[in-house]
């Protein structure tokens, strides 16, 4: 059977009636924020604590749009007796997103899983060379990193996470140290200076006759 003329449009003027009076569904972005996958490829973060300037991702990264920076520092020996030894000091971890595309290579190529896919979409610029994002700014998307789920409920901490809250750990303790130990200098040079001047008072109480007020030994 021939399709009926103007079939197709009656159908249309159906659809249109049909849905005109229903309630819109569009989030009106950006009032309201779009609810993401856990997997979302937005930008990458930067953990700087787990990164060992192995240069590993600059290297595999087909865009070339990793830049990296660094500096040799020697390590005095762990124990008594033992040998000094060198490392890769970070200065500079920078991005530019106007060249990524977005292929993920660095990330699985990373034998520190020192980074990570963040969801954080809301990075645009009115510049091209302001998408060249530093260090700090790539730490800062870290903390946007969701946590992947347990296995189960007892399972352990991932190694990684375990290895880098410990490496976290252990530069907070060292910077309390070494704020104790200012702070615990700044006390002792006070406690000098106030006896200094006590001392300087006594001997000047000393040096004063008592009853003319002159100098002179008691």
């Amino acid at each position: 059977m021939p399709p009926i003329p103007g079939s197709g449009l009656a159908k249309g003027l159906a659809v249109t009636l049909r849905t005109m009076t229903k309630r819109t569904v569009t989030a009106q972005y950006p009032d309201v924020q779009p609810e993401l996958p856990p997997r979302t490829r937005g930008v990458i973060g930067l953990f700087e604590e787990n990164c060992t300037v192995c240069m590993l991702c600059a290297r595999e990264c087909p865009d070339w749009c990793i830049y990296i920076d660094s500096h040799k520092e020697t390590v005095p020996p762990a124990a008594p007796g033992g040998r000094e030894r060198s490392r890769n000091v970070l200065d500079r971890f920078a991005i530019d997103f106007a060249l990524c595309m977005y292929c993920g290579i660095c990330i699985e190529v990373c034998p520190f899983d020192a980074l990570f896919w963040s969801p954080e979409f809301e990075y645009a610029e009115t510049d091209i060379h302001e998408l060249t994002h530093e260090r700090d700014k790539l730490r800062e998307w870290m903390w946007t990193v969701p946590e992947p789920p347990a296995l189960d409920p007892g399972a352990e901490e991932p190694k990684e996470f375990a290895a880098a809250r410990k490496t976290a750990d252990k530069l907070r303790a060292a910077e309390e140290a070494q704020q104790a130990e200012e702070a615990r200098r700044a006390a002792e040079d006070q406690s000098a200076a106030e006896a200094e001047q006590t001392r300087r008072a006594q001997d000047t109480e000393t040096r004063q006759d008592p009853d003319t007020g002159q100098g002179g030994q008691r």
